[in-house]
């Protein structure tokens, strides 16, 4: 798996000519497929192809097993670059067909085949719904064997000091005697290698598995430490920048950990689903500023984790004051009581108010943060850090111990 990261980080457009034979070879494992002794080709209504990902409409035996056959064929399609299989079943007598063809796109219905169709149509569907699975929730979720609690800290729009706020929280975390770990999911805008100085730091591969950056005691990991400099930009669809972040979480040796911080992403797109689904989360840090446009966003991102069951430790409001350097006057610059709005209105704690300060900013721009530093501003990120270790135990997942990776 390590290969599909240095594969897509260099990946190029395909020709014409690439794209015929990969489609020549996806047909071909299709045909060979066989449900029981009969090709799958003959069970196929409707076949399309978009990038690296195919849909098929089928009509299955009876006694298949439609998860086993995704999966099979998952294996078996990935070689030839399709990284998601879309299925959409019925279960019924297979349709009739020599097998030696697949359709090439989904077949059109016109108003008089609709109009012919839809009693058999309607009695069929009473009859045998289409198959459908529900998405993972965090209750399904078992804790990851060598990680005690896993936090996400996000915010509904950029531009808050998110990160900022994610890598002082992480070493304030490791102050109070945690052992901590940071994963760096902000697939398109990485910037925790170089906010802790080791932005010229490779991972090292033992077993196919990631060794962790040692940053600072912190065990930290980001698609920046894989990037071939920093100027290279990330620039993929969602499947692509959700397989890195699955990739980076599963396929990385983190060691005993208290701790694992992870900086999302502003928004709330398929990364953020994508994690609420498939990592267990102990709790959410949302960061914001106490303007009214940063409070709208980051009461998005709060409704989008009680929506996925992932409970919201605490708010944190930045850039709550500004002191002057020369004349000492303090001001609001971005209004007041944001923050205390939020998290009264969703029954949250108010972790901490951080300043705007440019001693904050100069500090992680040197990769050495605040806490690191251990300046005027890192008691502000150290009372954050008490505030989240005196309600998170409540929010702590079972351990799987029987889990093996």
């Amino acid at each position: 798996m390590f290969n599909f990261i240095k594969k897509i980080t260099s990946e190029k457009p395909e020709t014409p000519k690439q794209q015929a034979e990969r489609d020549s070879a996806v047909d071909k494992v299709l045909l060979g497929y066989e449900v029981g002794t009969v090709s799958i080709a003959t069970m196929i209504t409707g076949l399309e192809r978009s990038g690296n990902q195919l849909t098929l409409d089928l009509r299955l035996p009876q006694d298949s097993d439609p998860e086993t056959i995704q999966q099979e064929l998952g294996q078996l399609l990935h070689p030839h670059g399709i990284q998601t299989i879309h299925m959409n079943v019925r279960l019924s007598a297979p349709v009739k067909g020599d097998g030696t063809s697949l359709p090439k796109q989904m077949p059109k219905t016109t108003d008089a085949m609709a109009k012919q169709d839809k009693s058999s149509v309607q009695s069929h569907t009473d009859s045998e719904p289409p198959i459908t699975k529900a998405a993972p929730t965090q209750a399904s979720l078992a804790a990851h064997p060598r990680i005690r609690h896993i936090i996400v800290v996000a915010s509904g729009k950029g531009g808050v000091g998110k990160s900022t706020t994610t890598v002082n929280i992480a070493l304030a975390l490791k102050e109070l005697g945690n052992r901590v770990g940071v994963l760096d999911a902000d697939i398109y805008g990485p910037s925790m290698p170089t906010m802790l100085g080791v932005a010229d730091v490779k991972p090292q591969l033992e077993n196919e598995q990631f060794v962790p950056v040692d940053a600072h005691g912190l065990a930290m990991l980001s698609i920046g430490s894989l990037l071939d400099s920093d100027n290279t930009p990330v620039a993929w669809r969602g499947p692509k920048a959700t397989g890195a972040l699955m990739q980076l979480y599963n396929q990385t040796n983190w060691p005993q950990l208290d701790y694992l911080v992870i900086d999302m992403p502003p928004g709330t797109g398929d990364i953020q689903l994508t994690l609420a689904q498939r990592i267990p989360v102990t709790g959410a840090v949302i960061v914001t500023t106490p303007q009214h446009i940063a409070l709208l966003d980051a009461q998005k991102g709060v409704e989008m984790f009680n929506k996925t069951s992932i409970p919201v430790l605490g708010v944190v409001e930045n850039m709550a004051l500004h002191t002057c350097s020369n004349c000492h006057h303090t001001e609001a610059i971005f209004g007041i009581g944001g923050g205390e709005l939020i998290a009264e209105q969703y029954h949250v704690p108010l972790l901490g108010q951080l300043p705007l300060a440019s001693g904050i900013r100069a500090q992680v721009d040197k990769g050495e943060p605040s806490v690191l530093a251990n300046d005027e501003f890192a008691s502000y990120y150290l009372n954050i850090a008490k505030n989240i270790e005196a309600n998170i135990s409540k929010f702590a997942k079972p351990v799987d111990d029987k889990r093996i990776f």
